[in-house]
Parts: structure tokens; sequence; C-alpha cells
């Protein structure tokens, strides 16, 4: 239900408060999905040893997390910004060096802010799936993550389930062929269904902000 209030977001008790294009609302507190798939697990486990990293650390090198994440600004549900605390940033950091297949660390990186790429052509067929991207190929040690909705309605314009499907090697060359990465996650590609797409540069730890597109499955 929409309501002309003043900008708030989260539960209590049975009332979520939320916000799209069209302002504040409110609705019924819904239980979260919990799948228990072997995705949601692989995330779980990285975050629990991200954890049991944290708490080994010496002070010193918690102490360069803690000036690494005051460099490093997100927003909130609100658009409100805020800066990480050190234990956020060094999560941040490795689960984005896990997903890329990088190697964890314990010391804090310099801060690195990766360049978006510009999507180009996409070809989406129950064949192919092929994203063409610039700059190509990617920077020195730069990777491309793809991430992937199911399949939708051609008529659908928001999407808020982006999985990770893909990611090229350091400094690919243009297309990615992602077409049996979705497949194997979400199924071969159905004409006329679409699938929202988001792209994040990936380097040293850190991922741009996401690109999105969407494409509807042709013949």
């Amino acid at each position: 239900m929409k309501m002309l209030i003043e900008p708030r977001s989260g539960s209590y008790q049975g009332i979520t408060s939320s916000h799209n294009r069209y302002g504040q609302y409110v609705r019924t507190r819904a239980t979260p999905v919990n799948p228990n798939s072997d995705a949601q697990g692989a995330t779980r486990g990285r975050l629990s040893a991200n954890a049991a990293a944290w708490r080994a650390l010496t002070d010193l090198l918690r102490a360069g997390w803690e000036s690494l994440g005051s460099q490093m600004t997100r927003t909130d549900a609100l658009g409100q910004s805020y800066a990480l605390n050190g234990f956020s940033a060094f999560v941040s950091v490795n689960n984005n060096k896990l997903a890329a297949g990088d190697a964890v660390v314990t010391a804090a990186p310099a801060l690195v802010t990766p360049e978006a790429v510009v999507v180009g052509v996409i070809v989406g067929t129950a064949a192919a799936f092929t994203l063409a991207y610039t700059a190509t190929p990617l920077p020195t040690g730069a990777r491309l993550l793809v991430y992937a909705s199911p399949q939708r309605s051609a008529g659908r314009a928001f999407e808020g389930d982006l999985r990770l499907i893909y990611v090229t090697a350091a400094a690919a060359a243009s297309p990615a062929n992602i077409f049996a990465a979705y497949s194997a996650r979400f199924g071969t590609p159905v004409v006329g269904n679409k699938v929202f797409l988001a792209l994040h540069t990936y380097l040293g730890g850190f991922r741009s902000g996401p690109v999105a597109t969407s494409k509807v499955i042709s013949t």
C-alpha cells in the first residue's frame, strides 16, 4: 500500500516499509525464501570463512582494513551514503576475490576503482548467448563478472534476483560467451523469455558499479 510518510526502510513486527519509483509503501512482512541451494551454501560458507579469518587478524592488519573501509562508500535503501567498517571491507574484498577465483588476502590492498564496461550487441537465442563489450580486451588483470536472472516474462521491467553465473579470464576480449553457463544454471533460453543481466568489472578485489541490461530471447 502506498503511503505519504517519512522515508524508511526495513521491517517491524508484521510490516515491511520500502520504496520504489512511485514512492514509499508498506506491505505485509514475508518470510524470506530459504532454498538451501548449492550456490546459497557456497555463499554462506564464504561468509563464515571470512568471519573466522577476521577474528584471526592482528590489530595492525585490522587497522589497515579500517582505513580501507573508510574509503569505500555505499548507498543504503534510503539513498544515504555511508562508509564501510574494517570487517565489512575485509568481507567485501575477499568475497569478490573468491567469486573471481583469486586467493583471499589478510592485508588490506590499496583501493582500486575498476571502470565499468560499455555493453554492445547481445545475441540471445535458444542456441547462443553472447555479450559484446568495450573496452576490449579488458585491462590487465581485470575480469568481467556476469550476473543473470532466471527467465522471465518479456513484459517484466524490473528484476531483483540476479546471480553470478560467469567470470571471464583476466584481460579477456569481447564477446563473452555465457550460453553454457546460463543454460547450466537456469536451463536453455526459451524464445520470447526475458533475461536480466548485470555486468561488473572486477580488479584486485574490487568491483565496478553494475551495468544493467536485459535481452528477450529471439529465434
